[in-house]
This record gives structure tokens, C-alpha cells and sequence, in this order.
């Protein structure tokens, strides 16, 4: 588990940074989005490596739910709060050629490392591993919806888009954090 929780780490450490910096030169809501879920997903695997650190993992379990859920409640806000300014024409996103890449590279990590998180989280009978494992996943549909927006934006010019999916990221974000609150994630 502690490999798996590294790994996840790693990588959403170095996505945070490319999408972050991607997403401020371009203006772009939905890569800023991105990267902040990225954000998300690194508190929510440290959650995961605090729990474990324990001598009694279980005790820490809801703990480690509540910080993944609020993160997750977080993102939505700041998400919805960017999209609505967007579409209200106060800036459009730019063409990001280094956002397509990153969510296209993000479209086919994730799903592996979610695999390996979702079947040792079981393994353990850990709720908050297999959120973990979910919120990793859910990073997978996000560089999908991203890239569609994306690709929409430089080759249509549809800078409306960007916003757009940036509000989708904002429900998935709402619906997983409900979820981690009442710890429906389990095995």
C-alpha cells in the first residue's frame, strides 16, 4: 500500500505543477481545476498514508474520510466560483498545448493506478483506500472531460467550453465528497 500511496504521490505532485502553471498561462478554469484536484488527490493519498502510519488504522478511518471529503468540497467551490466568472467574460482560456498532453498522458496512467489502489484498498477492507482509489479514478474521467474541452478550445476557438468543463469537474467533485462524508467506499 505504501508504494502505491508514493507512486500516486509522485505523479499527482508533478500533474499539480504542469496543470497549475499550464492552466495560468492559458487561463484556462478547467486545467487550474485539473491541477487542483491533483492538489486533492495528493492530501487524499496522505490521508490514506496517515491512517496506515497508526497502530490502529481503523480508528483513523473516518478521519482520513472527512479530510478527502472536504477536499474534494473545496475544489468544487473554487471550480464553480472560476467558471461562473469565466463565462460571465471577465477572461477566455488560450490554446494549451501542454494541457492536451498532460490530460492526455493523465487519460492513460490513471486507470492502472487506480486498479492497483482500488484492489489493495479491498484487500485491507479500507473505505478510505478504496476513496483513495475513487479519487484517482476519478481523475481518469477528468482528463477525458479536460481534453474534450481542451481540444474544443484550440481547435474550434470555443472558449466557452473550458468553463463548461470545468462546472463538470465541479458535480463530480460535489458527488465524491458526499460520498467520502458518509464512507460509501468501501469493498
Amino acid at each position: 500500500m505504501r508504494l502505491l500511496v508514493a507512486a500516486t504521490i509522485t505523479y499527482n505532485v508533478i500533474e499539480a505543477i504542469v496543470a497549475i502553471t499550464a492552466g495560468t498561462v492559458a487561463s484556462s478554469t478547467a486545467l487550474i481545476g485539473f491541477g487542483l484536484d491533483s492538489v486533492i488527490e495528493v492530501a487524499s493519498a496522505t490521508a490514506v498514508a496517515w491512517q496506515f502510519s497508526g497502530k490502529d488504522p481503523e480508528a483513523r478511518e473516518r478521519v482520513a474520510l472527512k479530510v478527502i471529503a472536504v477536499s474534494f468540497f473545496a475544489l468544487a467551490l473554487y471550480v464553480t466560483v472560476e467558471s461562473v466568472r469565466s463565462l460571465l467574460g471577465t477572461e477566455s482560456a488560450e490554446h494549451s498545448t501542454v494541457g492536451i498532453v498532460l490530460a492526455a498522458v493523465s487519460l492513460l496512467v490513471m486507470p492502472f493506478l487506480s486498479y492497483a489502489q482500488r484492489r489493495a484498498g479491498r484487500e485491507l477492507g479500507s473505505a478510505s483506500a478504496v476513496a483513495d482509489s475513487k479519487q484517482t479514478l476519478l481523475c481518469t474521467y477528468l482528463s477525458g472531460v479536460l481534453l474534450v474541452g481542451l481540444l474544443l478550445n484550440s481547435l474550434f476557438g470555443w472558449s466557452w467550453a473550458d468553463p463548461i468543463v470545468a462546472l463538470v469537474i465541479a458535480v463530480v467533485a460535489v458527488k465524491e465528497g458526499r460520498e467520502a462524508w458518509r464512507g460509501e467506499h468501501c469493498c
